[in-house]
């Protein structure tokens, strides 16, 4: 098989590019090694960025018909004191909302979308096991399908396949680790009808709780101190749902749909970012590329901020060919500014307001002079909520479609 673009991973990142490269008349295969879309505690928060690339695209209406929720205001409790964090209503933007919805639709919404492209195709349960190399140059991929073994030979090669990317590590590309503080314990607890609440964040000595109103369920990610899942395991379900519930009320109800531990999902948090992305002829971008804390939840925007960028730079040029490695780094030098700055933001939320919490100690937790200032002068909540849900430097949809899309 032969094609002018392999994207390795059906993620955000990688069906995104995949439908712009495919709008753009350039012949692209996606690879997903999954049968299907369907992944618990993938993220799902899309942005007003991302629902503004959607537009740009013509895709909003269709996509805003899917299930999902909106969030505009986040409330929180600081060791009892209600903070109010961010608030997107103040936001000069056409989506001034971020939208929860499983990333299962939002790509399979991708996926159908993109089956008017002739050029575009996604071939699911293939997964990339090596990279094809022509010397120095990376030449496609050997991928695993049901039927056996293929090789897929592309001009070039881009590594959309996640923070635990296969392609980066065949490729021997340097990651530079910067570290969290923290996991994350994800579950889900049920919700009646008549429960309600604006609660976002709750922050107590040596806790700490994010809660989202997913419609017929809560989703809920319980934070720990980096490595001490064991200690929480062997301290037994009974009392860290007593402690879930203890910090959050509404949740007594639901909690019960947590039945055992193989209910609750440990997401092992990292921030790292590549030194190089590039190799003759092969490409990284998104958590390929750099894997952003939860902090935010912006990963997601942050992937599809890539694609856009990947296809405004190189679309026109894979018409001719694999572009060279410097016009491939000219996408590093485009997304590493907004990717760093991000992450630095994320640190310091990390090291300031986290790590505090989650030291714990008897002294009562004092709500950060920021977080104080935010709450007291609503006009402050518009400048987190701009970084939330718009970002450092979005992108734009530029690249053209192609004669008759």
């Amino acid at each position: 098989m032969k094609v002018r673009c392999c994207v390795v991973g059906g993620g955000p990142a990688g069906m995104m590019l995949g439908y712009l490269l495919g709008r753009a008349g350039i012949d692209v295969v996606v690879l997903e090694k999954h049968a299907d879309f369907f992944r618990d505690f993938r993220g799902d928060t899309v942005h007003p960025s991302t629902l503004q690339v959607m537009d740009e695209l013509g895709l909003i209406d269709g996509f805003l018909k899917l299930p999902h929720q909106r969030l505009q205001k986040m409330d929180g409790l600081f060791g009892g004191t209600p903070v109010r964090i961010a608030d997107l209503s103040r936001l000069h933007t056409k989506y001034p909302f971020i939208a929860f919805m499983p990333q299962w639709d939002f790509l399979n919404f991708l996926r159908e979308a993109g089956r008017r492209f002739a050029s575009l195709e996604v071939m699911m349960s293939t997964e990339a096991v090596d990279l094809i190399r022509r010397g120095e140059t990376v030449a496609g991929v050997r991928a695993k399908t049901p039927d056996g073994i293929i090789d897929i030979e592309a001009d070039l090669t881009i590594a959309c396949d996640g923070r635990h990317s296969t392609v980066r590590e065949r490729a021997g590309l340097e990651v530079e680790e910067i570290g969290a503080p923290m996991d994350v314990l994800w579950f889900r607890a049920g919700r009646r009808p008549d429960e309600t609440e604006n609660v976002f964040a709750r922050v107590e000595p040596g806790k700490m709780m994010i809660t989202f109103d997913r419609g017929d369920y809560w989703q809920c990610a319980y934070v720990i101190a980096k490595g001490q899942y064991e200690a929480v395991k062997a301290g037994g379900l009974q009392a860290l749902l007593d402690d879930v519930v203890r910090m959050a009320p509404i949740l007594r109800s639901g909690i019960t749909d947590v039945k055992s531990f193989d209910d609750i999902k440990l997401l092992t948090v990292a921030i790292n970012r590549l030194k190089r992305w590039t190799q003759p002829g092969l490409l990284c971008i998104g958590d390929a590329a750099h894997a952003m804390s939860p902090v935010g939840g912006v990963g997601v925007n942050l992937a599809v901020q890539d694609a856009v960028a990947t296809a405004n730079l190189l679309a026109d040029k894979l018409q001719r060919g694999c572009p060279t490695e410097d016009e491939l780094d000219a996408i590093r030098r485009r997304r590493e500014f907004p990717v760093k700055m991000t992450q630095r933001m994320q640190v310091i939320v990390q090291n300031n307001i986290i790590s505090g919490a989650l030291q714990g100690g008897d002294r009562p937790l004092k709500v950060p002079l920021v977080v104080r200032l935010v709450t007291a002068l609503p006009w402050l909540q518009g400048i987190p909520a701009r970084l939330l849900a718009l970002g450092v430097r979005p992108e734009h949809v530029h690249s053209r479609a192609a004669p008759g899309y």
